[in-house]
């Protein structure tokens, strides 16, 4: 009886994994081709119906404990069960939050986001002595301003959202390293360069005493401090850093090295990231042939050597081949984008060990040649990248489209927004490629090794040789 009783469970566990597999395949097919394919995205809102399941089950997560995000290895995990990222940006969120009047577009984006199954928003944490400016001069805040980025945070949580919260800009947009750079002329010092900000004592004390600032706040809406808080999910050094004065890479490595350990020296239990757009340097002249164009080695980064600085967790990468390589619309592009990510892929899993994510990519309507279904293939093109490393247990570890806006905001669009509403055949990939990354989440439990393989056909846990 008790070995009719084992034979019986192990044919009901070995259904239910047949099934699951399944399920799984269907969800995965074309996933090696990079070619869109409309009929594949048809039933958009099935995707969104069986992500609002998955939400429910993370109401009850947050009801217990909404945990940190930490690494293991290649890959992020929650809870010690891998979570793979479909995520946006959307770097206004802090200055509409300020006026109540636009306000609303804050949650109108996330409640958005969160329908297409989207759980991370890159945004910003700075605006440096502009308009509505959070730092007006050097550690001196504007409260009401600081309270939107409170309103920010609060609201992210409310649809299980987590940020990435970038805390400085490249450029001048937002204030950026040329406003500390103009701070610090005001106060005598002699400065000759915006790159200045990455060497000079004063400028990074600045920044020093921003980081300190925006991490010890204690949230006016959760009354959590935000370097106790979950909904964060990374702190970013800054957004695209470049040092054109100094093409060796000398002076940005040493500025992510004090920077990277001060972050972690006020906050241990949150992820860092650079903000790195992922050009190749001078330490890895065998790379560079993967850069877009030969100026990219001389903007002072060095993706391999910056990403081994002690306290960063994660790499990050940009994708603009309509910046990068030639505005018009032109058959090389798909191919430069495939190649790029595989590139840092593969060098996050053989010389970094650890994620990378894929932080900003898009195409802009006013490129010329521009059309919709390019815009499909190209998203289609990276999430499909994404998936062939995820299937295999790598380090593509999710990616975050440039940039998610709500209606009635047209006059923010830099070219690259994305209203879902707007755009049913985007809105249908983004949320297929959500069910797809939640059910490798949600297959793959702390059992599962990626170098395992497979034992007997009534295995109970599916590892992703088998898949």
């Amino acid at each position: 009886m008790c070995i009719q009783y084992l034979v019986n469970k192990l044919a009901m566990e070995n259904q239910r994994s047949v099934i699951t597999l399944i399920l799984f395949l269907i969800l995965t097919k074309s996933v090696s081709s990079t070619e869109f394919d409309s009929s594949e995205y048809e039933e958009g809102e099935s995707h969104s119906i069986s992500f609002q399941s998955s939400r429910s089950e993370m109401g009850d997560v947050e009801e217990g404990e909404w945990e940190m995000v930490q690494t293991k290895g290649n890959q992020f995990v929650v809870r010690d069960q891998p979570f793979y990222v479909n995520g946006f940006n959307t770097y206004w969120l802090m200055v509409f939050a300020a006026d109540e009047s636009t306000r609303g577009k804050v949650s109108e984006v996330f409640k958005h986001a969160s329908s297409v199954g989207m759980t991370v928003c890159r945004t910003w944490a700075f605006n440096d002595g502009q308009w509505r400016a959070l730092q007006k001069s050097p550690s001196v805040y504007d409260e009401r301003v600081f309270k939107a980025l409170d309103f920010v945070v609060s609201e992210a949580k409310k649809y299980r959202i987590r940020l990435i919260l970038s805390l400085v800009n490249n450029w001048e947009a937002y204030g950026g390293k040329a406003q500390y750079v103009k701070w610090g002329t005001a106060a005598g010092l002699n400065l000759t360069s915006d790159d200045d900000f990455f060497s000079h004592p004063t400028l990074r004390s600045y920044y020093k005493n921003h980081v300190k600032t925006v991490l010890n706040r204690v949230n006016t809406y959760t009354n959590i401090t935000y370097k106790e808080d979950p909904t964060i999910f990374a702190w970013e050094l800054m957004n695209e850093p470049r040092c054109i004065l100094d093409s060796s890479g000398d002076t940005l490595q040493e500025w992510i090295k004090e920077m990277a350990f001060y972050v972690k020296s006020i906050d241990t239990k949150h992820l860092v990231e650079i903000g790195l757009e992922g050009f190749y340097g001078p330490s890895t002249p065998q790379r560079v042939q993967f850069n877009p164009n030969v100026f990219a080695q001389q903007v002072g980064t060095d993706f391999i050597r910056n990403h081994q600085v002690l306290g960063v967790d994660f790499a990050s990468v940009h994708i603009y081949p309509d910046s990068w390589i030639s505005q018009s619309i032109a058959d090389t592009h798909l191919p430069f984008i495939k190649s790029w990510m595989e590139a840092h892929i593969e060098d996050a899993e053989k010389y970094l060990g650890m994620p990378v994510v894929f932080a900003e990519f898009g195409v802009s309507s006013k490129d010329p040649g521009y059309n919709s279904s390019y815009r499909d293939n190209l998203i289609n093109t990276v999430y499909k990248t994404i998936l062939n490393s995820t299937k295999k247990g790598g380090s593509g570890a999710g990616s975050l489209l440039w940039q998610l806006f709500p209606d009635g905001t047209d006059y923010m669009d830099d070219g690259y927004s994305i209203v879902l509403s707007k755009s049913p055949s985007t809105s249908s990939i983004i949320s297929l490629q959500s069910t797809r990354l939640a059910l490798f989440n949600s297959l793959c439990s702390k059992r599962c090794h990626w170098s395992c393989k497979k034992k007997s056909m009534f295995q109970k846990v599916l590892y992703h040789d088998e898949l």
